[in-house]
């Protein structure tokens, strides 16, 4: 009897795995298959005659390509800003004795989750109308560095509290300034955390439609994630062949990414030095 059972369990979680697989697997498949056909609809079918006719099509709409530099530009700068101010913000939270730091550190999560939330919109709308900032690469830069940094900064800090104190005071003893210790030091040996929150920024960035959508005016500068929502006809229907070859081209960069980080580091992180 208990083997019976043990048999029916193993069946039912094989059965539930592959449904679940599928789950996830089917809209890949679809988004992988679905550009190159010429008929392109919801069903994932392999194409009878393979086309490039979707691609030509979003290759040769400038503001659909223009979107791909308009995405690039916020992305980019914003997770440069990010992982520069976590590292100096993590240092300075990991070296100095501050009274209440723990606390200060796991607030941090808290602020992430608020900045650049639905909650945080108006307030934030209106910040940037006050500054001159909406419509603007730039404001769209600081939003997402502001929301992004308290994350940035709690991650960051795990690989800055790994690092020894030993280094850093045979820099002193042999004449090095802070500066120097920051920059030969610190920055090295944490680098693998650096690339974790720029891997993790770029991502989060790089897909977010709502704050774009709310600060930017212009249709030019516009990033991926709003401009993929143009490819409707005359009466509001989508076309699901440009989409769906747009859609691609917009997940290879974050494919690109992961690709060149597992080959890199192989996601093997142990808190400020590769292991």
């Amino acid at each position: 009897m208990r083997l019976v059972k043990k048999l029916l369990f193993r069946v039912l979680f094989y059965f539930a795995s592959v449904l679940l697989g599928l789950f996830f697997v089917l809209p890949l498949l679809w988004l992988f298959v679905t550009p190159f056909r010429s008929d392109p609809s919801l069903a994932v079918r392999l194409p009878a005659n393979p086309t490039l006719q979707n691609f030509i099509k979003v290759v040769n709409n400038a503001y659909a390509m223009r979107a791909f530099a308009n995405s690039a530009i916020q992305a980019l700068g914003s997770t440069f800003l990010v992982v520069m101010l976590a590292a100096l913000a993590a240092y300075a939270l990991s070296r100095v004795d501050l009274p209440g730091k723990g606390i200060i550190v796991y607030i941090l999560i808290l602020f992430s989750s608020v900045v650049t939330g639905i909650a945080a919109m108006v307030p934030l709308f209106f910040l940037l109308l006050q500054l001159g900032l909406i419509d603007t690469h730039l404001g769209i830069v600081l939003a997402f560095s502001g929301g992004f940094l308290p994350t940035g900064i709690f991650l960051m800090k795990d690989f800055v509290d790994s690092v020894s104190l030993t280094y850093e005071e045979s820099a002193v003893v042999s004449g090095a300034s802070k500066v120097q210790i920051f920059k030969d030091i610190i920055l090295p040996l944490i680098g693998p955390g650096m690339v974790v929150v720029a891997v993790f920024t770029f991502a989060q960035i790089w897909s977010n439609f709502l704050l774009p959508f709310i600060l930017l005016r212009s249709n030019s500068k516009m990033p991926v994630s709003v401009a993929i929502y143009t490819f409707t006809n005359e009466i509001g229907m989508p076309k699901i062949g440009l989409i769906s070859a747009y859609s691609l081209l917009y997940v290879v960069p974050i494919i690109s990414l992961y690709i060149f980080t597992n080959r890199r580091y192989g996601f093997k992180f142990y808190g400020g030095i590769k292991g």
